[in-house]
């Protein structure tokens, strides 16, 4: 029997924005489902149903799919929150670890929307929100592999956009700033090795970067966000959101020259 709410899926559900975005959403009456690789390390979580997915998975992805369509027959939102961080020196970063990040922030959602897509094309109807990163706008040092992630997905959402239009299926993202999550310590940090020749420079840009987050807004200001976009009739491509500062460099990274902005880069991150 089909939910007479709008049923939601985000993935990555059970923690920081996800979970922040999961629990508003909620609150102001839509039927919401978050996704965790693991729903046995929350027993007794009962803010919104968790379901098994780990979004690097194919069989994974659409085993949560088909469970969630076959409880509340249809899909009408998909929140593609679920990704990790890594830090490093582009050179120095174990490739095996450049494929994993791949895998969860770009591969990923792929997965889950290819997933999602026929049972919102059989209802004519659904919207699909990729959240992405103000880093995905600019190639950040010693965090150039996640800005490539997130930078990946945007390009991905825009062409989806046209292809999906004359099947009444709307695609957006969302790019967050610096919040106040456990983004931090999931984290894949590149080690600091004795030898490196970035080893002054990197472990000073880490502890920036950690400071960044630690000093955050609150997660509710995204989710806040993601009900305001929900609202739109006819949505844009791309959202942001974040500090004034952070949005601002936005503007700043598309009227300067390149290697101006770059020299503002270089001394935010005191290099």
């Amino acid at each position: 029997m089909e939910s007479t709410k709008e049923v939601v899926l985000i993935t990555g559900g059970s923690s920081g924005l996800g979970k922040a975005t999961a629990v508003y959403l909620t609150a102001r009456g839509y039927k919401v489902y978050g996704t965790t690789r693991n729903p046995k390390k929350y027993a007794g979580f009962d803010q919104f149903p968790l379901l098994a997915m780990d979004v690097r998975e194919e069989a994974s992805v659409k085993a949560a799919v088909a469970e969630l369509v076959q409880r509340e027959g249809r899909i009408d939102i998909l929140i593609n929150n679920a990704g990790v961080g890594i830090t490093g020196p582009l050179e120095e970063t174990p490739h095996d670890a450049i494929l994993d990040v791949f895998e969860t922030n770009f591969h990923g959602p792929l997965r889950v929307i290819r997933a999602v897509l026929p049972h919102m094309r059989a209802h004519k109807k659904g919207f699909i929100l990729n959240i992405t990163s103000l880093a995905g706008y600019m190639g950040l040092p010693f965090r150039g592999i996640y800005s490539a992630t997130k930078g990946a997905l945007e390009l991905a959402t825009e062409a989806y956009r046209m292809e999906l239009r004359e099947f009444g299926i709307r695609m957006s993202c969302l790019a967050p700033g610096d919040y106040a999550t456990n983004i931090a310590s999931g984290r894949f940090h590149s080690p600091l090795l004795e030898d490196s020749p970035y080893r002054k420079v990197y472990g000073n840009s880490l502890e920036l970067m950690n400071q960044h987050v630690s000093e955050g807004k609150d997660p509710n200001q995204v989710a806040r966000k993601v009900f305001k976009i929900l609202q739109k009739r006819a949505p844009r491509v791309h959202y942001t959101v974040g500090s004034p500062l952070q949005k601002f460099s936005l503007f700043l990274k598309k009227m300067l020259p390149d290697k101006i902005y770059e020299r503002l880069l270089l001394n935010h991150y005191k290099l």
